[in-house]
């Protein structure tokens, strides 16, 4: 994986955990929009659908989050893997440079 593509894997993860963090002052509630006369119905209403809320936007916050470390665990496979292909061409034989310099026949 080079430079660019980590960079754009970053990118995406950065645009979709601030899509998710859009929604996080959907959930506070406008207190000037309930009427008093209803004020106890509307209290009570508004307390699950605050609950709901919050439930939907945690649970999105631990989709991301397990997303990203996933990610994550990804990108250091891929890195690991390509240092252990840098590792192995460092240490192969090369027979070309051998028989130039006269080493083998």
């Amino acid at each position: 994986m080079n430079e660019i593509s980590r960079y754009r894997s970053f990118q995406f993860l950065l645009l979709i955990s601030s899509i998710c963090l859009q929604f996080i002052p959907a959930i506070s509630d406008d207190p000037s929009s309930t009427k008093k006369g209803k004020q106890s119905a509307a209290h009570h209403t508004s307390r699950g659908n605050t609950g709901a809320k919050v439930g939907i936007v945690l649970l999105g916050l631990v989709a991301v989050g397990l997303f990203s470390f996933f990610l994550f665990k990804l990108w250091q496979k891929k890195k690991r893997e390509e240092q252990y292909a840098r590792l192995l061409k460092l240490f192969e034989e090369d027979d070309e440079l051998e028989v130039e310099l006269g080493l083998r026949d």
